[in-house]
């Protein structure tokens, strides 16, 4: 991206943003500190932190701490007016433990970060379909989690209910359990155990038949916007909307940012790791990266172990060359993370190839 061009000698900010405030700063071309300043975290505070940097100079680079926290729609303002803009992790409890920890300190540090290339991430836009998909699957994630927690409640209660409640449910499956204890009557004397037990577990049923409800309108809106993002993606064997979802929210809206299939691998933490020792040459598995898109792509390879007949052929091949399972599985995820790069960094015609000429399930 082509920085904008200005008066002045070139410089390089840094951002240290919070919920209220951002503080930002400017150093030169060697490193020399030249100013700092703090702005409100607002519309009109970020245009104003843009021209305060520019009196400056021209901003080479910014690099902006937590773009996708605090600092998301800064990033979003700065990319807007043909800055390029880096995130930059916060220092290391090792550094901030010799140098301070101060606004103005972490403001210097992201600019310094960014000179001297330590920093080069480029932040997700969070500006398309993505993002979308993003927001609304953190709507759905605690939807299931608030479902999951309430039938957990349903059957910790019938534990300990009285054996009349006990036996009126007892046998049935989740659905029909479900069905039956919303419909109960408590009666207007919830100080008797047995009808505050019927009021208690009515509340918790109904509770589970709304976020049923909420889980299938969400699934309903996410099913269009996740073909429409990547439906090369859902073309894979394994890959469902879920999975798919996560993935495409792990690479964002501007998947180019990833430089190589590899760059890819490691931020789903299924990148190699070399792990040999004297005559012992082998290598383990990756326990950094973002953990979410490592569980969709555990999840898929987990589904074509059982499914997929050349999975199932080639865990039974390496089973024999001596390789455990968890060998194995790293193996396929790193596989899968290949495919799932190349389905979402194509082109929508390359798309619209690969769904025709994709086989039939």
């Amino acid at each position: 991206m082509t920085s904008m061009t200005h008066d002045g000698p070139e410089i390089t900010g840094g951002v240290d943003t919070h919920g209220l405030t951002h503080h930002a700063a400017v150093i030169d071309p060697i490193g020399r500190h030249l100013a700092d300043r703090e702005f409100p975290a607002t519309i009109r505070g970020y245009r104003v932190l843009l021209d305060w940097m520019r009196s400056h100079g021209t901003p080479a680079a910014v690099g902006v701490e937590g773009t996708g926290a605090y600092g998301a729609e800064l990033a979003r303002v700065l990319t807007a007016a043909g800055v390029t803009v880096i995130d930059v992790d916060r220092p290391d409890r090792k550094t901030r433990r010799m140098k301070g920890k101060s606004d103005p300190i972490d403001a210097y540090a992201a600019a310094t970060a960014v000179l001297s290339g330590r920093a080069t991430g480029v932040p997700k836009s969070r500006d398309g379909v993505v993002e979308a998909v993003r927001v609304l699957r953190l709507a759905r994630r605690s939807a299931v989690k608030a479902r999951t927690q309430a039938m957990n409640q349903v059957r910790g209660l019938l534990v300990s209910a009285p054996a009349m409640l006990r036996e009126q449910v007892a046998g049935l499956d989740r659905a029909a359990l479900i069905r039956s204890l919303a419909r109960l009557r408590p009666g207007d004397d919830l100080s008797r155990p047995l009808a505050a037990t019927r009021a208690a577990l009515r509340r918790l049923a109904r509770r589970h038949q709304a976020m049923d409800e909420e889980i299938g309108e969400l699934d309903a809106e996410l099913g269009p916007l996740t073909r429409q993002a990547a439906p090369a993606l859902l073309e894979l064997f394994g890959v469902g909307p879920e999975t798919a979802g996560q993935l495409l929210a792990s690479a964002g809206d501007n998947p180019e940012r990833m430089r190589s299939e590899a760059a890819f691998a490691h931020l789903a933490g299924v990148a190699p790791i070399p792990a040999s020792s004297g005559r012992t040459h082998r290598h383990r598995l990756n326990r950094g990266g973002d953990r979410a898109a490592n569980n969709a792509l555990h999840t898929i390879v987990l589904v074509r172990m059982r499914y997929d007949e050349r999975t199932r052929a080639y865990v039974e091949r390496r089973t024999k060359e001596g390789l455990s399972k968890k060998e194995i599985m790293r193996c396929l995820k790193r596989f899968v993370a290949r495919e799932a790069y190349r389905a979402l960094t194509c082109t929508p015609t390359e798309q619209t190839t690969q769904t025709r000429l994709a086989p039939a399930a």
